[in-house]
Order: structure tokens, then sequence, then C-alpha cells
């Protein structure tokens, strides 16, 4: 199984671009990264007018577009998916990072980048990045140490120390 870790915090606490930087630390090291990003709202990343949107307004439920470069698949959804059944969906990576699920009880490292309130260290809190520390007994990255946070994913992944 694929490990995964999600970045966690509320809204504007910083996530997406600590985020970005943890990636491009792990890409400069040679790892395949996949990312779930959760949204709160609804998004349509299908513009009207395309076959696939065609497709879709016809009432397909699946529907997939391939390049030879890249593919994408929109899926209608009767229910929200969990992270395990989505987990599957993502092949070809050596780590999954997610963006949100923090309620989810995956392995999570918090991001409060802004002085937001915390979450609140819970069983499944591995790190924490802040310019402050908050919990015992965990990590602590400052906002810049994408380094720091890239070599602790890395050790995990390399002692398959991933807790579900």
């Amino acid at each position: 199984m694929i490990p995964i870790v999600s970045f966690v915090g509320y809204s504007n606490s910083g996530k997406t671009t600590f985020l970005i930087k943890v990636i491009t630390e792990l890409k400069k090291r040679g790892y395949r990264v996949g990312v779930i990003k959760h949204d709160g709202h609804d998004f349509e990343i299908d513009h009207v007018g395309t076959d696939t949107w065609n497709h879709r307004q016809a009432g397909a439920d699946v529907v997939c577009i391939a390049s030879t470069q890249q593919i994408a698949m929109m899926q209608t959804l009767h229910k929200p998916m969990t992270l395990d059944e989505m987990i599957p969906l993502i092949g070809q990576v050596d780590l999954i990072l997610t963006e949100g699920f923090k309620q989810e009880k995956k392995p999570q490292i918090e991001v409060n980048c802004r002085g937001n309130q915390f979450l609140g260290q819970k069983d499944h809190t591995i790190a924490l990045v802040s310019e402050v520390m908050m919990y015992d007994n965990i990590p602590h990255f400052g906002l810049e140490d994408a380094k720091g946070v890239a070599d602790l994913l890395e050790k995990m992944i390399k002692s398959k120390s991933f807790t579900r």
C-alpha cells in the first residue's frame, strides 16, 4: 500500500504554500509524489462544449480523458469518498500527500503559518510546522523547513513506519 500523510490546518493556515515546498524537495530527491486536495466547495475541471463535458451531460457516471502525457478522470459521486477509497485510484507514486482531510485518521502534519488557532494534537499528529511549538513529543519544524519535513517523510518511507 502507498504511504499517505495529510497536511492539515484551518483554512488559510499556509498548507498549500508549505506543501508545494515539500513536494519540490521530495521531487529533487527522486520520489514520485501523488497529491489529493480536499475542496470544501464543489469544483468543475471540465468546460462547457468539450467532448468530455458532453459525455457527462449525457449521463456518463465516469469520464476519463487521456493523452500520451497525462490522464484525468471525472466521476459523479453519490456520497463522499474516503481517503481509503481514493488511494487505489492513484498509482505509480512512492508517497501520497494530502491537503486537508483533517477528519481522517491518517498520519498528519499540522501546518500553522499564520498564527491561526491550532487544531490540537491527535494520536495521528506526527509533526507540527509553525512559528511556535505547541505540542509535546512530536517533531517541530519552522515555516521554511521543508527540507526537514522531507527528511522526516523520507525516513518514514525507508523504514515503512507509516501508521494507518
